[in-house]
Formats: C-alpha cells, sequence, structure tokens
C-alpha cells in the first residue's frame, strides 16, 4: 500500500524556494517523491537547491521566475507544461519585507511588498489552476502567509495587508473551484528561525520565545511539515483553512 504521505508521481512547484522556509518545502516535497521545480529570481541559488535535492536522492530542476512579473510567470507555466504535462502541486511561498511604520511609509514600500506578496500569489496561482483544470488534475495549492496576516504587527502595514489578502484569496478561490477536486489552503507560520532571527541578541530571542506557548521559536522544517500534510492525500478534506503553526503565538 502506498504510504499517504507519498508524493510519488506528483509534480510539485515551489516559489521563492532559492533559501530558507522555500529551499526546506523543496527539500521536504521532494523527500516524500515529488518531482519538484525549484522557482526563484535567483536561479543560480535555485539551481544549488536542485542540485542538493538530487544528490540526497530526489528529483528536482531549477527556474527563474519574479512572481510580480506576468511575462515571467507566463513563461515559467509554459515550461512547466512542455516538459511535464501537468501540475499536482503548487506552493507559494514568495515573499519580501519592506517594514516602517504607516507615517514614514512609501507608497513605493506598500507597493513592492503586496505586488509580490499577495498580486504574485494571484498571477501564479491563475496560472496553476489553468493548468490543473485542463489536465483534469484533483491538485493541492498551498500559500505560505503569516500569522502578522490574521493579528497584525506594528511596522508591517503592507506585509500584513498582503498576508491577510492572501486568506481572502485562499478562501474564495476554494469555493471556486473545490467542485474540481482541487484544495486551497493557507499555512500561517509565527516566528520562524531564519537569517533574520539569527540577528538578534539573546535576550530579544528569549523576549520573544517568552510570547509563544511552545517556549520556542519554529523551524523551517516545521513549516515545510504542514505544507507536505497539506500537499498530501492526508489532506483530501482540507480546504479553505488556514493551518496556524505559530507554536501558540497567536491563539484565537
Amino acid at each position: 500500500m502506498t504510504h499517504v504521505l507519498s508524493l510519488e508521481g506528483k509534480i510539485a512547484l515551489v516559489t521563492g524556494a532559492s533559501q530558507g522556509i522555500g529551499e526546506t518545502i523543496a527539500r521536504r516535497l521532494a523527500s516524500a517523491g515529488a518531482t519538484v521545480v525549484a522557482a526563484a529570481r535567483n536561479q543560480e541559488k535555485a539551481g544549488a537547491v536542485a542540485a542538493a535535492i538530487a544528490d540526497a536522492g530526489g528529483t528536482a530542476e531549477a527556474a527563474s521566475l519574479d512572481v510580480s512579473d506576468p511575462s515571467s510567470v507566463t513563461a515559467l507555466f509554459k515550461g512547466i507544461a512542455e516538459r511535464h504535462g501537468r501540475l499536482d502541486i503548487l506552493v507559494n511561498n514568495a515573499g519580501i519585507t519592506d517594514d516602517g511604520l504607516l507615517l514614514r511609509m512609501s507608497k513605493e514600500s506598500w507597493d513592492r511588498v503586496l505586488s509580490t506578496d499577495l498580486t504574485g500569489v494571484f498571477l501564479v496561482t491563475q496560472e496553476a489552476v489553468k493548468l490543473m483544470m485542463k489536465k483534469r488534475v484533483a491538485g493541492r495549492i498551498v500559500t505560505v502567509g503569516s500569522v502578522v496576516g490574521l493579528m497584525g504587527n506594528a511596522g508591517q502595514a503592507n506585509y500584513a495587508a498582503a498576508k491577510a489578502g492572501v486568506v481572502g484569496f485562499s478562501m474564495s478561490l476554494a469555493r471556486e473551484i473545490g467542485s474540481r477536486g482541487i484544495t486551497v489552503n493557507v499555512v500561517a507560520p509565527g516566528y520562524i528561525e531564519t537569517a533574520m532571527t539569527a540577528a538578534l541578541s539573546e535576550d530579544q530571542t528569549r523576549a520573544l520565545a517568552g510570547r509563544i506557548a511552545l517556549g520556542r521559536l519554529g523551524t523551517a522544517e516545521d513549516v515545510a511539515g504542514a505544507v507536505l500534510y497539506l500537499a498530501s492525500d492526508l489532506a483530501s478534506y482540507v480546504t479553505g483553512t488556514v493551518l496556524n503553526v505559530s507554536g501558540g503565538l497567536l491563539i484565537p
């Protein structure tokens, strides 16, 4: 019997896969058997991730992608259709921050974050849904959001607005395409150990951990595990939901 967490035979696209959480998600999906398209603006870094996956016995390829550029998105999906003929799993992970208090935030800062973190999700997901429906695939769409989109955070009005928008977008899409057997969900991480949090002092890290019920920051593996669940057959009846992966930072 095939294990329900097996992604053998599945084609998975992960955006923002050149480092951090995106790289870890790409590696986790590949370890479950998926053929992974690791897409990022920095194709060289994405290529290193694909090579590492191959060295570990998985199957992956790198692709250049700027999610905020419609022509880049179109070109990526044209390549996926030509090389693989289908797409089973989309993980929208690409995202940026450009923090600042609202009274000092420029429109350029607002537009830059929204164009990548929200419009980018729209552009990529639209093409993914077209391909999934054309090939009659019972696809999985998982977007990496943030608890900031649910609870807000001072100095991140642009980022919070984008991540809140992703939730509304995903819930609406889940209603639109559920009859096609395609699920649409959001993973909302809390404070995750990244290069950014590594720069914090011990006191700052301790203060952050003190706000979390589990008493520690999360890891990229914690997020990747949640994505793998939603991409697998275990979650075949889960759609239109937000999976809060924050260690209890956000408890409604």
